[in-house]
């Protein structure tokens, strides 16, 4: 949103606020701020018109007044910040609560003659600078906002694709014979195959879909009656789309300019009966729009026909795909040798491989074309040169300029031009978003939850319902994102999404965006910075170059605007004093080293001076204190403390901050006093919760808003236990609970205590628990109304009592359970099945009863796990008659993956048994097709528990940031 309207849509709400009665302006400050308040909503709803053209086509009259627009915007909102750090009277323990709250201390503030002036010259000053803009856009009337005609008309980047040989994408007969042919089903005399098809290719623009459904289109067009191939784009006429499919399909009648959508689908029905056709519909964006096309073809049609689609977006794409007969093709990058071979084949055509001088900066600049063909033709053709190969210090400098948005190169507009495509079809709340990620340098692993919550503390995420999470809004926006093939996931060890990475192509496009737009200013101490050094707003330091000579930052621009910096390592050597700040939302210097060995360390001290932050990540910075004056930081919504070990002791001064709502430590430091945990009313995430007091626990049913709660009690006595259950009751939006306890003496109660009073919400992830227990709880809510475990994907329990067959096969029939780890210490029932029709979406599955038990699988069982960990008692197996140690491992586990671990307890059998155990199960896992990692471990039950421990927080890395 910020990219395009500036600072509007933070500025707007705070100027009504300003107006509100209580307020008590001076009439005349008043009228001036309703002006303003006037001119800059119809300025705000002139931004979004201009958006909605490239800024390549924008009339540049127009594209200067929107910069003038967006910088006063950040200016006028400023001045209104700067008052507010003034406001020397707001108490942080004052009863009242919330924004409405800060403006009632405010107004007296605004009472005193001096604050008066200040904020009327401020209004003044601001007028004349809104009545300069204007002049210079005639009173921004920009309601007939159009592309600029009197430029070059540039032709369509995507028509080359159409006319290019197939011949010269090197790889395409491999996809298109092995994949889409077999997915098109053109032979045989199935039933099936004489039904109408629809196969819909997905994927990144420039992975070359139009460029393969061509090749595809050419090869098998004769063999069908009829034939067409129609181009769609960002903003079709769906009459024309309608009228140009007729027309490639041999219908060219005068008349159809006349019919209306109704008619034209109905003369498409008359003119494909009794024929067997081939359509493309190439470059789909809308679902809407597919719908309508859709109509035109009938599924009655028993002849044999198909139907391509080809999009960017995965929705798109399975609207496209909604019946059984119907297949979606995954675009996937070029190998790394057809990358190579296309690469080479346009710069040395008459040579048969790369010279040797070239050889590294050849394979550097693919890796960064990350088997994109467009990507790799662009930039190859910005190589050669004629029949000449440019010099290697020109692809040195094409190398460094990629990812970066700095190159003039004018042969990689087409690639921007065609990336852009994606970008302006974007919401403009997702392009700020999208923009964002230029913060990031190349190839980075980008964490998920980290992100939202920068763009929740930068103003990104609009405010949905009352009450609704801007986290969870932000989730949309982030698998928007990823829906649209604007950033490529990484997925953890259970198959979801904890984090992403910027396609180094996508990372040059918003770059150079947001060099245009000033929105971000990357600097790496090379000297080169990638915004103007003028207007600094947001600054990520990432020090590429690891040059400790650089020049510091305040010595190139002043830090009296910046809103958000971000610092990687080792760029934290140049890292401003945090007093040169003023208007700081976000300061984020993860990983950064900033412990007791570190010049820094006394830097963080400035820290209380920092009144507008809403985000601060220390996370693995190496401090061993967090200064008392964070207290002061009325504003702060993330404090991301993460892996710190020698931080010893959080100061009190931290649960005055009302507006919290994101706490994650390591080590279980947050140790309340009684009476302060309930002034954190608008936390959502809390981890790392030391609870010793039953009045403490009790005081967590006041955090109405709470989603995830990561907690360790001191001891594990009854009374603490109550107070905590208790509180649990009133906590609805629980998402995810993690409890673990000090105490080391056996005790059930918890769970118990759970099961009788608690009723888990609907919308429960995650449940981990590591202090002994009873699996009754769990087996009572799943008996009680399996509803509430529906969303259940996470079960992590260690210290079980003991797991019963009825056990495993009510917790199989969690449908949503893909992390499954379960550690039994009394276990009784010798024997534990784990049958075909349960656990069929586990991914990773843990089963340890020690040495009381053997467990076995049925054909089928486990479908869809990727590891596997479970336990076998030999002695227990020799002695139930399963002399061969079948464990029903051969033939079975197929999706087996990520490999497969056996706790082998030996206790009370012959060496030469465990041997024989160890080489029965050893030889059924090595015939597993996917020849997974085979560990077996005969070793005591206490080196165990240490390691399952371990492996438990590790499987849990997405949850963490």
């Amino acid at each position: 949103m910020e990219v395009v309207t500036g600072a509007m849509g933070s500025l707007l709400p705070k100027l009504g606020k300003l107006l509100l009665e209580e307020y008590k302006l001076h009439k005349g400050v008043k009228e001036k701020t309703k002006d303003l308040r006037k001119e800059l909503e119809s300025m705000n709803l002139a931004l979004v018109k201009i958006d909605e053209v490239p800024r390549d086509q924008l009339d540049r009259q127009d594209k200067l007044w929107a910069d003038d627009v967006r910088d006063l915007s950040y200016k006028i909102e400023d001045v209104v910040d700067k008052f507010l750090m003034h406001v020397d009277r707001i108490q942080p323990d004052d009863t009242t609560n919330g924004f409405k709250g800060l403006m009632k201390r405010t107004a007296e503030l605004f009472k005193k003659g001096k604050d008066r002036n200040r904020i009327g010259h401020a209004m003044k000053g601001i007028q004349e600078e809104l009545q300069k803009v204007a002049a210079r856009r005639d009173r921004n009337k920009v309601d007939g906002m159009a592309p600029n005609t009197r430029e070059a008309v540039v032709i369509d980047p995507r028509l080359r694709a159409l006319y290019t040989e197939a011949t010269e994408l090197v790889g395409i007969y491999g996809k298109r014979d092995q994949d889409l042919m077999s997915l098109l089903s053109l032979e045989g005399g199935d039933a099936s195959n004489k039904r109408l098809k629809k196969v819909s290719i997905v994927g990144f623009g420039g992975l070359g879909k139009t460029t393969l459904a061509r090749a595809v289109y050419n090869k098998i067009k004769g063999v069908f009656d009829c034939r067409a191939f129609v181009p769609v784009g960002r903003n079709p006429n769906i009459k024309k789309v309608f009228r140009d499919i007729l027309i490639d399909l041999g219908n060219s009648n005068s008349d159809l300019a006349l019919l209306d959508e109704r008619q034209l689908i109905n003369k498409l029905h008359e003119f494909l009966e009794n024929k067997r056709y081939l359509v493309i519909i190439d470059d789909i964006w809308d679902e809407k729009l597919w719908e309508y096309i859709n109509l035109a073809f009938s599924d009655r049609n028993n002849l044999g026909s198909r139907l391509i689609t080809t999009t960017r977006i995965v929705s798109v794409s399975n609207s496209c795909c909604s019946s059984a007969n119907d297949s979606i093709y995954q675009m996937k990058p070029l190998s790394t040798d057809d990358s190579r071979r296309l690469f080479h084949k346009r710069i040395f055509p008459d040579k048969s491989a790369c010279p040797n001088e070239f050889e590294q900066v050849s394979n550097d600049i693919l890796k960064k074309c990350g088997g994109v063909p467009l990507a790799i033709i662009t930039i190859a053709s910005a190589l050669a040169s004629g029949q000449q190969v440019k010099p290697k210090r020109e692809w040195d400098i094409l190398l460094q300029s990629l990812g970066s948005g700095l190159t003039e190169d004018n042969s990689l507009e087409e690639m921007r031009r065609i990336l852009s495509f994606s970008y302006y079809n974007l919401p403009y709340d997702l392009k700020t978003c999208l923009l964002y990620l230029c913060i990031y340098p190349e190839d980075h692993e980008i964490n998920r939850d980290k992100l939202i919550w920068k763009w929740v503390a930068e103003g990104f995420v609009l405010h949905g319902n009352q009450g609704t999470s801007l986290f969870l809004l932000g989730l949309n926006y982030f698998n928007e994102l990823i829906n649209r093939s604007m950033i490529q996931p990484i997925y953890d060890p259970l198959g979801q999404v904890y984090a992403c990475r910027v396609h180094d192509m996508v990372l040059d496009l918003i770059c150079n965006l947001s060099h245009e737009a000033k929105f971000v200013n990357v600097f790496d101490g090379t000297g080169n910075i990638m915004s103007s050094q003028s207007n600094v707003r947001r600054l990520s330091l990432q020090n590429k170059m690891e040059d400790h000579q650089a020049k510091p930052l305040t010595n190139i621009m002043s830090m009296s605007r910046v809103r958000s910096i971000t610092i990687f390592p080792p760029a934290v050597s140049i890292m401003p004093a945090l007093s040169r700040f003023e208007v700081l939302r976000v300061l984020d210097m993860s990983d950064c080293n900033l412990g007791e060995s570190s010049s820094l360390q006394p830097n963080l001290k400035g820290v209380g001076h920092l009144i507008h932050l809403r985000y601060l990540g220390l996370s693995g910075t190496g401090i061993s204190k967090l200064p008392a004056e964070i207290g002061t930081l009325q504003f702060l919504e993330v404090l991301d403390l993460g892996y710190n070990p020698e931080l010893d002791e959080l100061p009190s001064t931290l649960f005055k901050l009302r507006r919290l709502i994101y706490l994650n430590v390591r080590f279980y430091k947050v140790v309340p006093t009684p009476g302060v945990l309930q002034n954190l009313t608008s936390i959502e995430v809390l981890r790392g919760l030391l609870v010793s007091l039953n009045i403490i626990a009790q005081e967590l049913g006041n955090l109405a808003r709470l989603r995830e709660l990561e907690i360790r009690f001191k001891d594990g006595s009854l009374d603490l236990y109550e107070g905590f259950v208790k509180s649990l009751c009133n906590l609805h939006h629980i998402e995810s609970l993690s409890i673990s306890c000090n105490s080391k003496e056996t005790s059930f109660e918890l769970m118990d205590l759970l099961g009788e009073r608690w009723v888990p919400p609907v919308h429960l992830r995650e449940f981990v628990s590591y202090i002994p227990s009873q699996i009754s709880a769990l087996r009572g809510w799943i008996e009680r109304d399996p509803s509430h475990l529906s969303n259940l994907s996470e079960l992590i329990l260690t210290s079980v009592k003991e797991v019963q067959q009825e056990d495993v096969e009510i917790i199989g029939g969690l449908l949503s359970l893909r992390c499954l780890a379960i550690t039994s210490t009394h276990q009784t029932q010798r024997l534990l099945v784990i049958r075909a029709d349960g656990f069929s979406c586990v991914v990773y599955f843990e089963l340890d009863c020690g040495s009381a038990a053997q467990i076995i699988f049925e054909s089928g069982a486990l479908p869809r796990a990727e590891r596997v960990e479970f336990s076998l008692g030999v002695r227990v197996a020799k002695e139930d008659g399963n002399r061969g140690f079948n464990l029903g491992l051969q033939g079975n586990l197929l999706s087996l993956r990520r490999g497969v671990r056996i706790w082998m307890y030996c206790g009370g059998a012959r060496v030469g048994e465990a041997k024989e155990a160890e080489a029965a199960v050893r030889r059924a896992l090595e015939a597993h097709p996917n020849h997974p990692r085979i560990e077996i471990y005969m070793i005591p039950r206490i080196a165990k528990e240490m390691l399952m421990m371990t492996i438990c927080v590790r499987t849990r890395r997405r949850t963490d940031f």
